[in-house]
């Protein structure tokens, strides 16, 4: 049976990072593929620094290239403002991410999949509320947020997804469920450079744009292109030619979230970038999933040290082959995305 599976993102048009909707069309693979019973896309209220809105739009639009009929919701504008935080008190529109999730796992046949690709907040008030819904219905939360180094006292500054809500970001590590922690970066402010305990990458997009389906080039140009039509089945209809193809393929494009995609799935990837099983991928496995001891901050600095098994089901994402894995990454998420 597909693994029920829930998707938090800052996800907007025009876009903030084109990383959001490469994640969004990856989970949106898996589920055609039948790994994952996508059960909804829960998106970030937009910043107020931003005018841009939720990209409901590139739903719609992966909703029409593989036929399926995901719903979406939109999070909440109030922060969190102190750990542990609930969401009474807040505006019902605010409380609809809230809502959203925790339906989600209520109704879901299995323990869900959470992934989170932006703000903390929504998925750690539904945490707050419900802590005994995460405790069983709850198969596990993806983090991607934060600096994955053991030494915070020499970071410059907090990585963007935690500065969105600190305490938010807090409030996740103390769910009573597993938590695998993704750190976008070991360093802040980045190097822009492959670490062992980060999940940043970067390709060219050339190395997949050309290689997908006329419609999912499409669905990239609408969004890299920032078209102001709100016609967004069009843009399906008339991809891109030869020469904005081209256009688009130079441009390099960073990456965080693809691992925890597959991992979640029960995959890896190889060094050689293939997608193989967890358990068939032994040391040619390109990245794999630490148990650590770990305690976060109210103010979102994390520290923590390796441990053999985490009695709390904390794990770190940690790049044991610096070299290959960016390359690796791209072969997998290309060979993903050609399917769509």
């Amino acid at each position: 049976m597909s693994i029920p599976f829930l998707h938090q993102t800052d996800l907007f048009h025009p876009h903030g990072d084109p990383d959001d909707h490469w994640d969004l069309a990856c989970v949106y693979a898996l589920a055609m593929a039948g790994d994952y019973d996508l059960r909804g896309v829960l998106i970030d209220h937009p910043p107020a620094i931003l005018d841009v809105t939720p990209d409901v739009m590139a739903i719609a639009q992966l909703n029409h290239i593989t036929g399926l009929s995901v719903p979406s919701a939109v999070g909440s504008s109030v922060a969190v403002r102190t750990r542990g935080e609930g969401p009474a008190g807040l505006p019902a529109a605010d409380r609809r991410g809230v809502e959203f999730v925790l339906r989600t796992l209520a109704e879901a046949p299995l323990p869900v999949i959470i992934t989170i690709v932006g703000s903390c907040r929504d998925i750690a008030l539904a945490g707050a509320a419900a802590p005994e819904l995460f405790r069983t219905k709850c198969r596990a939360v993806y983090l991607n947020a934060g600096s994955g180094t053991r030494r915070p006292e020499v970071l410059g500054e907090l990585e963007y997804n935690v500065n969105l809500n600190p305490a938010a970001y807090a409030g996740i590590f103390d769910l009573p469920c597993p938590v695998y922690w993704m750190p976008c970066f070991e360093l802040t402010p980045p190097r822009w450079q492959v670490e062992e305990y980060g999940t940043f990458y970067r390709f060219a997009q050339h190395e997949i744009l050309p290689h997908l389906s006329p419609r999912l080039q499409g669905y990239f140009a609408y969004m890299l292109t920032r078209s102001p039509s709100t016609d967004w089945l069009a843009a399906l209809r008339n991809p891109p030619d030869a020469a904005a193809l081209a256009t688009l393929g130079g441009m390099p494009r960073n990456m965080w979230c693809t691992a925890g995609f597959l991992h979640a799935s029960g995959r890896t990837v190889t060094v050689e970038g293939d997608m193989v099983p967890l358990a068939e991928a032994g040391d040619r496995a390109v990245f794999s999933f630490d148990p650590i001891k770990v305690a976060c901050a109210d103010d979102g600095v994390v520290r923590w040290e390796p441990t053999v098994s985490s009695q709390l089901a904390r794990y770190i994402f940690h790049v044991r082959n610096r070299e290959r894995y960016a390359a690796a990454m791209t072969r997998a998420m290309r060979t993903l995305l050609e399917k769509l």
